[in-house]
């Protein structure tokens, strides 16, 4: 073999080939042996320090590098926040659907532009100020940092979430509290008159008594026991209630509307279609409102539990709504239970972290029941509220808000970001907690409705004295679609100056059909 390997050497060609083969394999080790180094020094820490230097090396890196910012952005639960965000958010277009179902023909533009403009509004004044005085460091009663969201840090305290993902999914629920408003005021209210309301609640009244329950030093959250309202039984649906009940008293009843003690009965809606259809996206967006207050994608099984709850309120809530009226009038009532179901949403977004299936069910099939009651007493009260916004979001509200202190079933704890925290469950009444809990339900309730209603009385009356808050008695009668913006949502309907119309058919004749 040696002879022969001698004898190769002498040939040039075999002489080049060994030449190339051993240099590749210098080079090929040579890179090989960088790479390595390069992903030390880059990606892990100095491979080729000695050990009598790399202590001291990597205590002066450590020295000259300043500490890691503590804030952490967390993609899961930021991306789950936003995609709940745009679930709530979604709710408008559920809003905008029943009201204008329960609206009359001639005002249905009217109630589709509010809920725009009051959208935008809000997301502007949200933007400004109302984002600072609600969830800013301050005291218990309002925030005063991050005005139009200067100086905000990377998350929000320490959910994890991105500050701007956590406040667009906050806009959305300020925007669902000023909708809930424009429900009970449907058919008479100026559109000038809308605007400043809208200001006064999106700007000042929700974010400023939203701080003393949600806000991070809020004094509901400091009592001994604290107030809880998870995902906003209270804070939204309570206040944006009785916001609404004391805007129908001070515009007063539509023109023609009898009440029930008078002889007559509420005025029907035009479209039972869109109404129900509204209602329905409506409990679809529940499902960003309630399961996205976790905050946190990590706490799969509070996800899982709050939307399971949400399902089963909304469920008993029109069931009971349904049963309960039929006795009445003998008839099957689409009306009460769409506003049975919505009644069951709105009191389990208060407990829906903390209660049962079972308690779910108690409490959706009391608020059916409670939203019939209620508007039996806005009716006695002679408070025309066209759409039950008083009786869903505010009275069973309060209910939602009482019955965690009643049903809470003493298993779960909080949501944090990386899941459940049950290390100090939550107990109601009747599992064993005792009143504690329940006494912190009723003073936040009971605090944040007088308050509410108060300031919200103000703020009616003095929009009322610049003679904004209600059009003219030939305005309302020419419609609020023709007389404010022009036009109808029914072109093939020509609304007059009374309460009648004429309905154009294809082959030219006409016939007369209700405005109502």
């Amino acid at each position: 073999m040696f002879p022969r390997l001698l004898e190769r050497m002498r040939q040039k060609e075999y002489r080049r080939l060994i030449a190339w083969t051993l240099a590749g394999k210098v080079v090929g080790a040579i890179v090989l042996i960088l790479t390595i180094k390069a992903i030390g020094a880059y990606v892990f820490h100095p491979a080729f320090a000695d050990d009598t230097t790399a202590p001291a090396a990597a205590a002066a890196a450590a020295a000259a590098t300043p500490p890691p910012d503590p804030a952490y952005v967390n993609p899961i639960n930021t991306m789950w926040t936003v995609i709940a965000a745009f679930l709530v958010f979604f709710m408008q277009a559920g809003f905008m659907g029943l009201e204008a179902g329960f609206a009359r023909t001639r005002e249905t533009v009217n109630v589709l532009l509010e809920g725009i403009v009051d959208t935008c509004l809000c997301g502007i004044l949200f933007w400004a100020w109302g984002f600072a005085f609600m969830f800013s460091t301050g005291n218990g009663f309002i925030g005063h940092q991050w005005f139009f969201l200067q100086g905000v840090p990377d998350t929000y305290q320490s959910t994890g979430v991105a500050f701007l993902a956590y406040w667009l999914f906050q806009f959305a629920f300020a925007d669902t509290c000023s909708t809930i408003t424009s429900g009970a005021m449907v058919g008479r209210t100026g559109f000038v008159g809308d605007l400043l309301y809208s200001f006064g609640v999106s700007g000042f009244i929700y974010p400023i008594i939203g701080h003393w329950a949600w806000g991070p030093d809020g004094w509901l959250t400091t009592l001994s026991t604290p107030f809880r309202d998870f995902a906003g039984s209270t804070v939204v649906h309570t206040i944006g209630g009785f916001i609404a009940m004391a805007g129908a008293i001070a515009l007063g009843p539509r023109l023609g509307r009898k009440f029930k003690r008078d002889g007559g009965g509420a005025m029907p809606g035009h479209d039972m279609t869109i109404a129900a259809i509204g209602g329905v996206i409506l409990w679809f967006g529940w499902y960003g409102f309630n399961p996205g207050s976790t905050l946190s994608a990590m706490d799969a099984a509070g996800c899982g539990r709050v939307a399971a709850n949400t399902t089963l309120a909304a469920c008993a809530g029109g069931l009971s709504g349904l049963a309960f009226i039929y006795p009445r009038n003998k008839i099957w009532d689409c009306g009460m239970t769409v506003n049975g179901f919505l009644a069951g949403l709105v009191a389990i977004t208060c407990p829906c972290y903390w209660v049962s299936p079972t308690g779910a069910i108690i409490i959706g099939a009391v608020a059916g029941v409670v939203c019939i009651y209620a508007v039996d007493f806005m009716e006695w009260l002679r408070i025309d509220d066209p759409v039950g916004a008083v009786a869903v979001h505010g009275f069973c509200g309060i209910w939602g808000t009482l019955s965690l202190g009643l049903l809470a079933c003493g298993q779960y704890g909080a949501s944090t970001t990386t899941g459940a925290d049950n290390s100090a469950p939550v107990a109601g009444l009747f599992y064993g907690g005792g009143t504690a809990q329940l006494v912190a339900q009723c003073i936040g309730s009971g605090c944040i409705t007088v308050a509410t209603f108060s300031v919200a009385m103000v703020l009616m009356y003095a929009v009322k004295a610049t003679g904004t808050l209600r059009v003219s008695k030939e305005g309302e009668l020419e419609g609020l679609d023709l007389h404010e913006h022009g036009g109808t949502a029914y072109p093939e309907i020509t609304v007059g100056s009374g309460h009648s119309a004429v309905t154009s058919m294809s082959a030219g004749a006409a016939s007369p059909a209700a405005a109502e």
